[in-house]
């Protein structure tokens, strides 16, 4: 490619501290990303079941034979082997920029079990052996109380991990810190964090959602043209005290509504995980790709939305949530429901394979 004809998302990576990861394990659609300049990806429940329908003819013959390769196992089990399979096998695509990066870029997601969202042993133990399974494998742990806890003991037994089911400032801060101490706690003992590259998700998008979801429920009235700026000012202030606080995890964005959830974060030095489609409308566009990170969110705007919405001075203050209210913020729930939701169905998926219905329904 010539700089007249590299896409806007090329673009970005190239003249920006700017990373951006495909916001899925299909190969087909990480193939596209990896040509377009991505250089990690992610995955989730919901996101693995929506691959897994896309690729079913491929993939139904494999989860046969991972139940007859395995007589004794349950349908939860099959579905875990299939969910590490379809992550190693996209994983490899990102191999090259792993090797070339020396570890701290060209890493794919795998999330843990979203039913353990309390349980900080048990996430700890599954992150330990997604960590296992391929030297590029980024292990995504929810931002609860328990998974405060989780990160950093994950962290200090060098896992990379991915802070997801974050939607606010106070929850950022959160995770910057306990990363902090997990790292402090493996630089201790004299083990290695070079290679290391934790980063923690805001889920821009989903806040945003919420406040929509408020405004309907409470009969709220604000400009509609605040609401989109919602998730962005969180992120943007999150990523101004993540400098000054010299945290060393790196913010990532994602949950992607319109074209501002990328060009407003150009130029910061994240990462912005972002969905196919997506991507290829930004690549269709005209959006000029420059700077913007630093360009603060309308005064106005944020004034605004604290004075609407109780939710947002909670999202946006440092201060506004307590670790013991993680679990209970809107979107939390929301998030941990649709995550848990879409694990059930896809072992309702696997299921079909290993007991097929006899009626043929």
């Amino acid at each position: 490619m010539t700089p007249e004809t590299q896409s806007p998302l090329f673009r970005t990576v190239r003249t920006t501290p700017t990373d951006y990861w495909n916001d899925s394990c299909a190969i087909e659609e990480l193939t596209y990303a990896i040509e377009n300049g991505a250089v990690g990806a992610t995955s989730n429940p919901a996101i693995v079941l929506e691959v897994l329908k896309k690729e079913m003819p491929q993939w139904r013959e494999r989860i046969a034979a991972i139940a007859a390769e395995n007589p004794r196992a349950t349908e939860v089990e099959v579905t875990w082997k299939l969910i590490e399979e379809m992550a190693v096998r996209a994983v490899k695509l990102l191999h090259p920029i792993y090797v070339r990066e020396k570890g701290k870029k060209g890493r794919l997601s795998i999330q843990t079990n979203p039913t353990l969202y309390r349980d900080p042993e048990a996430m700890v133990a599954q992150a330990v052996h997604f960590h296992g399974l391929a030297p590029n494998l980024q292990v995504k742990l929810p931002v609860t109380r328990a998974g405060i806890r989780a990160i950093e003991e994950a962290t200090f037994r060098g896992v990379n991990i991915n802070a997801t089911v974050c939607f606010t400032v106070p929850q950022a801060l959160a995770v910057g810190e306990a990363v902090d101490r997990g790292l402090k706690r493996r630089d201790a003992a004299g083990q290695d964090t070079a290679t290391m590259a934790p980063v923690c998700t805001l889920m821009i998008g989903r806040l945003d959602d919420w406040l929509h979801v408020l405004a309907e429920r409470d009969g709220i009235i604000a400009h509609p043209g605040s609401l989109p700026w919602a998730g962005i000012a969180c992120f943007k202030k999150a990523y101004g005290l993540f400098k000054t606080r010299r945290h060393r995890a790196r913010l990532l964005a994602a949950a992607y509504r319109h074209q501002l959830h990328w060009s407003e974060l150009i130029g910061g030095d994240v990462v912005l995980t972002i969905p196919y489609a997506w991507q290829k409308r930004f690549n269709a566009s005209k959006v000029e790709v420059k700077p913007r990170m630093d360009d603060p969110v309308d005064p106005a705007i944020v004034a605004e939305l604290q004075d609407r919405f109780p939710d947002f001075r909670r999202a946006y203050d440092e201060n506004g949530l307590t670790l013991e209210e993680f679990d209970t913020f809107g979107p939390t729930v929301r998030t941990l429901r649709n995550f848990i939701k879409a694990y059930h169905d896809l072992m309702g998926v696997v299921r079909d394979v290993m007991l097929p219905n006899p009626d043929g329904k």
